[in-house]
């Protein structure tokens, strides 16, 4: 059985991904659109494209579990919820095929509530809509495709689909750096799709573009769909090139917080990259190369100069008065932000990454490379280093968005409605980010955070500024420490850190101190029975090579429950691809039924 309840951050995500479609479509206008996605477009490609394409709607894909819940989010975009809909295609297609599922699984509907442009044209939103059903097996598939926005784009209807000026404008488009990324023909509303892949240098974090021709163009689509495999088959060794430069990726976006970049720059406005040189003490020409290379990870976005140098400056290069602004994604990376991602990109660009040098020793002996690296075990090492063991407490406490949905957990919601006030064990809590959230949002529940004796200490200070210390006492000691008479108890992302037996051995300490009513909530990533994309995959190598633990299936888990004496009752999914299993004391064998 799979306990499955909503998941109000990703329903809110969904929200939010629309308003802002909406928004972008009321803001922006063909002309000035065009250069901002193909930069150098002018003359007379910029003119065909102009003169021929409207700025038609920005597309986005979303996750409603029924017909009534995008009707509200609708409503709550300003957008008419009466519009009517049409089966998709194209889109149904691009998802069986990337998440190897039969087409006939995938109820995908188009809707285009109308939206009116600042020239006064009336586009739309194109929304995909997704049905996920509570209890259904497409969860997997909704949060894969919120974190990767595969089918966000902007569309340009094109006025006059003549089959010389649809393959004229394809191939204005690529020659100004688009690619060609798929399409179709839809029949149920006689219209062909042609997607392209913007160039990375576009100012606009928008990354697809689609060409929509009414009427049906299957000849101009296979030469483009030719085009995109073909590409693909020609350019093995440039896939490869990307791949092999990961680790430049995770150092230039290091290098990015460390250098508090993202403190000095702005979502709304750009600076100009001499400015940003002054303001954190860096190389004017080196830091525009480490800024143009963030605009391909999207982390930041170019625009135009603020302003022009004064004539004394005028000595430093033209590159150097390049223009950037520090993207959504780029602010996760602010020490300032709630949610910040910093000490993430600190740990993962430091320890853990010198670590994966030795991820070769690691596979070739099942041993973790941290430990041949640095002389130690990752958890003594930290221990040994307050500065570090802090960065590493904040590290975990970066992916609190995980938790969100959990106090609206049955377990949780049943424990806070308890005629007497319940206690909440969180084992080994790290600095207490999830038992504080819990305890806020209940404040009849009380805690007991279990930890190491440095982070006790840091997990009072932090309860204690949220209002929750009064409610919460303190256990420094191990797993063999946990305490008893709890009614649930809590065990977030801990298990992946160990093999089996020791998992055995911490679930038998919690079954131990576990009253016969309490629950106990794990907190993991599982891995996909269907080999699926899932940073659980990431992770059960980050684990290999760093601790020696392991990411695991569900079923796995479960037999490690029964081995411990407890019962996987369920599992739900949370954000960040993370589940949360429900499990309870196994019940006592029947001494009757063992006699026969």
């Amino acid at each position: 059985m799979t306990t499955t309840f909503p998941d109000k951050t990703l329903l809110l995500d969904d929200t939010a991904s629309l308003r802002t479609a909406a928004r972008f479509v009321r803001e922006h206008d063909s002309a000035a659109l065009l250069p901002l996605l193909l930069p150098g477009l002018d003359g007379p490609d910029l003119q065909a494209l102009a003169g021929q394409c409207r700025f038609a709607h920005a597309g986005l894909l979303l996750f409603p579990s029924d017909t009534e819940s995008l009707r509200s989010q609708l409503a709550d975009c300003g957008l008419a919820v009466d519009t009517q809909a049409q089966p998709s295609v194209v889109v149904r297609e691009r998802l069986a095929r990337r998440h190897r599922r039969d087409p006939a699984e995938l109820d995908v509907q188009i809707l285009r509530p109308r939206v009116l442009g600042c020239d006064g044209e009336v586009r739309a939103v194109e929304v995909f809509a997704l049905t996920v059903p509570p209890h259904s097996g497409l969860e997997p598939i909704a949060a894969y495709e919120r974190t990767r926005q595969h089918e966000a784009h902007l569309a340009f209807e094109v006025e006059h689909p003549e089959t010389l000026a649809l393959r004229g404008l394809c191939a204005i488009l690529v020659r100004h750096g688009a690619r060609p990324d798929g399409g179709g023909y839809n029949p149920h509303e006689d219209g062909t799709v042609l997607y392209f892949t913007l160039p990375a240098r576009a100012a606009c974090d928008y990354r697809r573009l689609e060409l929509y021709a009414r009427g049906d163009h299957r000849d101009t689509l296979a030469a483009h769909l030719d085009h995109d495999s073909g590409r693909d088959a020609r350019q093995p060794a440039e896939t490869l090139l990307h791949l092999l430069t990961g680790a430049w990726t995770t150092q230039a976006l290091t290098a990015f917080a460390r250098l508090g970049l993202p403190e000095a720059m702005d979502t709304r406005t750009g600076c100009r990259t001499e400015d940003l040189a002054r303001l954190t003490g860096t190389d004017p020409r080196s830091l525009a190369v480490l800024l143009r290379y963030l605009v391909m990870l999207g982390a930041v976005t170019r625009v135009p100069a603020p302003a022009p140098a004064p004539a004394h400056e005028q000595r430093v290069e033209q590159v150097e008065q390049e223009g950037f602004r520090l993207t959504e994604l780029g602010a996760l990376l602010r020490a300032d932000t709630p949610g910040s991602m910093r000490p993430l990109a600190l740990m993962y660009g430091g320890p853990f990454y010198r670590s994966f040098s030795g991820l070769d020793h690691a596979v070739r002996t099942g041993q973790p490379a941290f430990d041949r690296i640095f002389g130690e075990n990752h958890f003594d090492h930290f221990a040994r280093d307050p500065e570090l063991a802090s960065l590493f407490d904040r590290s975990m406490a970066a992916s609190s968005r995980m938790f969100q949905p959990l106090p609206a957990h049955p377990v949780i919601a049943a424990a806070a409605q308890a005629p007497e006030s319940a206690t909440v064990v969180d084992i080994a809590g790290g600095n207490g980010e999830l038992l504080g959230l819990l305890l806020a949002a209940h404040p009849r529940l009380r805690g007991v955070l279990l930890e190491r004796p440095h982070a006790v200490e840091a997990a009072r200070r932090r309860l204690d500024a949220a209002g929750c210390g009064a409610r919460c006492d303190y256990r420094a000691g191990d797993f063999a420490d946990v305490p008893s008479g709890g009614d649930v108890y809590v065990l977030s992302r801990v298990l992946h850190d160990w093999d089996d037996d020791r998992c055995r051995e911490i679930l038998r300490h919690c079954a131990r101190a576990m009253p016969p009513h309490a629950d106990l909530l794990v907190v993991e990533r599982l891995l996909p029975v269907d080999g699926s994309p899932s940073l659980a995959t990431a992770w059960d190598l980050h684990m290999l090579c760093n601790v020696g633990g392991r990411e695991r299936h569900a079923d796995h888990y479960a037999r490690l429950f029964a081995e411990s004496g407890l019962q996987l009752i369920g599992h739900s999914p949370l954000p960040l691809d993370a589940h949360v299993l429900h499990a309870r004391r196994a019940p006592a064998p029947d001494p009757v039924a063992r006699r026969r």
